[in-house]
């Protein structure tokens, strides 16, 4: 009896190994560079640029204010040996305020850039992921993993350019 049960346990788990095997050779499977697909897509250099123009106001103030502290810093250190006190003391005033003037200003417009691009960025990859759906369901893919979830695979497998091309349509 014990060796009926062993036989048969062995048969069902060599059975189920061929099934599996025999349905995995089925499987459709892709793979995608999404990191590739985005720097490609028309539209990432289309929003950065909008976003530069967005916040040209803000970024060409804080340049200036950098120029300015630069130029004072280069001043003081030049000029130093034949400045009275009171010039020395009022360009480092000058200094400091520049410093403030740039904690108050740069760091928040650093912030709102990076939100802005935070947006726009997920905005792309929604419209990848998408394109991703697309080209899956066209080709009757079972799976498609993204490039940086796999080691290895052979380009026949890499459906990018295919969603790329998806992407450029929705533009």
């Amino acid at each position: 009896m014990k060796q009926l049960a062993k036989h048969f346990v062995a048969t069902a788990i060599l059975g189920s190994a061929l099934v599996s095997g025999s349905a995995m050779a089925e499987q459709k499977i892709g793979v995608v560079d999404v990191q590739s697909v985005f720097q490609a897509m028309p539209q990432a250099a289309e929003i950065a640029n909008n976003i530069q123009m967005e916040f040209k106001d803000q970024i060409d103030e804080v340049n200036q204010l950098q120029q300015d502290g630069q130029f004072y810093a280069e001043r003081l250190q030049r000029d130093a040996a034949t400045m009275s006190d009171q010039e020395k003391k009022e360009l480092q005033q000058k200094i400091q305020s520049v410093r403030q003037q740039l904690a108050e200003k740069g760091q928040p417009l650093q912030q709102n850039i990076q939100r802005r691009q935070n947006e726009e960025r997920n905005k792309l990859l929604g419209l990848i992921k998408q394109a991703i759906d697309g080209v899956a369901d066209k080709g009757n893919f079972d799976l498609v993993l993204t490039s940086n979830a796999v080691s290895f695979t052979k380009e026949q497998y890499d459906i990018s350019e295919q969603v790329l091309n998806q992407v450029k349509k929705t533009n």
